[in-house]
């Protein structure tokens, strides 16, 4: 199938990536632990921009940035250089911006992920270092804020902007880079993305190949789908009226999920960029044989490694290794239970049910799971008891043994179910005739019966067979 793309939809990200794992700030000391902090308390003279400071670059933040510029499948500049990209926001006292501009740290990249009509190559435009502003607090929505408060404690953090080429054509597929962009970073361990503002997205979007409008500041994956749905439906409710799609950029209010004009969009001369002079150009390509040896086996490549050596199918592959926590974890549990067992009862059972709970991988055990899949395995639960087992130790905790016994979760012998079979046809010959008269659904109905009659601890699909068997004798 290929997708024809009917709106002429194009959108590039910028993604805004902090690198909260380092202990201190892109260019002075300040702690970078202020998230549970009181407002203005990591703050220095440096990262306020006060006269006379002085910056020095963080070694390690450089390291960060060729690591993931690595992990794009991006080329790693030889020199790098700061710029000051002046302009002035509250958030921003000494005017400028200490950003990276004709020599971005990484450039020409890409990723792959699920597209519309199949695998998808979005293109990496480039990946550059540049300091965090502090955070504006507006008192209520920005457009009717009676106050708006600053903090100075994110200024002067690390970020790596992360711009794409304009190669995603639908919402879905720019949740799907996002979360694969996500998904590679946890793997090379550079940032705690649960922080807030840990990841922070601008949206270029455009229909119809015409003008880009630009959408700032989205916190959050799921408003950037949003934002974007909202956004394209506004340029062609807009374009079919008659008007003309101007370069500007939006707010999106996630509140109303609505997005809001804030200004035309600056161009980059607008911004006056000049090499920043307390900084000397940086050469990095001699650091990049050593950061590349620390690079770990990335999530494409465990999903080729998971199917071979476990011979899983892509669909399972794909599952486990979105995440480097669940990857680990079946890891684990596949060192003591078959592999298959352990890709269906991990990818299929537990994930749904810790994500209809909202909970990590953390919350369950390897050793709770290798002993449920062992007792279906061993034929002594069935598969919905082991269902049961695992939504106990989330709700009430428990280890999977204690539970089977207080819940009396042992499945019943043979002769057992045999017997509820024979009960369930005598007392229905109503079900009976209509199944033999061609009535498919009444076979459900005698099922049912023999489950209920073994208080669900006969396995389902033996129970069918025996129905069948005997309604066939």
């Amino acid at each position: 199938m290929v997708y024809e793309n009917p709106d002429g939809v194009r959108i590039g990200l910028e993604v805004h990536v902090q690198l909260n794992k380092l202990n201190t700030k892109l260019f002075c000391g300040c702690s970078t632990e202020y998230h549970d902090s009181e407002p203005n308390t990591h703050v220095c003279p440096v990262c306020l921009g006060l006269p006379g400071s002085l910056p020095v670059i963080n070694e390690k933040a450089v390291e960060y940035a060729i690591k993931i510029g690595l992990a794009l499948n991006c080329s790693i500049v030889e020199q790098t250089q700061f710029h000051r990209k002046n302009y002035y926001y509250p958030d921003l006292p000494k005017g400028f911006q200490t950003t990276q501009y004709d020599f971005p740290i990484a450039g020409e990249g890409r990723i792959i992920i699920e597209g519309e009509d199949g695998e998808h190559v979005v293109g990496i435009t480039r990946a550059h270092m540049e300091e965090d502003p502090g955070r504006l607090q507006h008192m209520g929505s920005i457009d009717r804020s009676k106050g708006t408060l600053i903090n100075y404690n994110r200024s002067g953090m690390t970020l790596i902007e992360i711009v794409s080429e304009p190669d995603m054509r639908s919402p879905k597929e720019a949740r799907r880079y996002l979360d694969k962009l996500r998904s590679i970073l946890d793997y090379l361990d550079v940032f705690d993305g649960d922080l807030e503002g840990a990841m922070r997205v601008d949206a270029n979007v455009s229909v119809h190949w015409g003008e880009r409008v630009e959408v700032k500041n989205i916190s959050s994956f799921k408003g950037a789908e949003r934002a974007l749905l909202y956004e394209i439906m506004r340029q062609k409710n807009h374009i079919r009226r008659g008007g003309e799609i101007v370069l500007e950029t939006r707010h999106f209010d996630e509140a109303r999920g609505v997005t809001i004009s804030m200004r035309t969009k600056e161009e980059e001369h607008d911004y006056r960029y000049f090499p920043e002079p307390d900084l000397v150009p940086l050469r990095v390509a001699d650091r990049v044989p050593k950061v590349r040896e620390t690079l770990p086996e990335l999530p494409d490549a465990k999903r080729e490694r998971f199917m071979e050596q476990y011979g899983l199918g892509e669909t399972h592959a794909r599952a486990l290794t979105t995440e480097i926590k669940v990857a680990n974890f079946f890891e684990e549990v596949a060192a003591k239970v078959d592999p298959k067992d352990a890709a269906v009862w991990v990818s299929d059972i537990l994930k749904g049910e810790l994500n209809y709970r909202e909970l990590s991988i953390d919350a369950f055990t390897v050793e709770d799971i290798v002993a449920v899949v062992e007792l279906v395995t061993a034929n002594k639960i069935t598969e919905k008891s082991a269902v049961e087992i695992i939504r106990t130790v989330l709700d009430d905790g428990g280890k999977p043994q204690e539970i089977v016994e207080a819940k009396g979760l042992l499945k019943v012998e043979d002769d057992i179910v045999a017997t509820a079979v024979d009960e369930a046809i005598a007392e229905n010959p109503e079900a009976v005739a209509d199944y033999l008269g061609g009535k498919e659904k009444s076979l459900n109905f005698l099922v049912g019966k023999v489950m209920q009659k073994t208080k669900g601890r006969a396995d389902a699909r033996e129970a069918r067979e025996k129905v069948l068997a005997k309604l066939n004798e």
